[in-house]
């Protein structure tokens, strides 16, 4: 069985997901078999916080090549997730 730690690997800290932090919406990579009331529950578990509701996606690995061989980066899947009003803001984002 999974836990939250191993659903969420990493929040995804870009200039557009830093935008949309006003938004009350936080961007994280999470585990590619992972469905959306999983992601819900382990994000309202380790960050003690309501979420609204999530999207997710597929992220496609890109093509990469380095001299004559080439190759995938791996794909991932992405989940942006959207607090309730009431509910208080995610710590670590904040110092950004």
């Amino acid at each position: 069985m999974r836990t939250s730690y191993d659903i969420i690997i990493r929040p995804i800290v870009t200039e557009n997901s830093m935008l949309q932090t006003s938004d009350r919406k936080y961007t994280f990579e999470v585990l590619k078999e992972a469905n959306k009331t999983q992601i819900k529950k382990a994000v309202e578990e380790v960050f003690g916080v309501k979420v609204e509701n999530v999207n997710t996606l597929n992220v496609k690995g890109k093509l990469k090549r380095q001299g004559r061989t080439q190759g995938y980066t791996r794909s991932w899947k992405k989940a942006i997730v959207k607090l309730t009003a009431d509910s208080k803001t995610i710590e670590f984002f904040e110092g950004m």
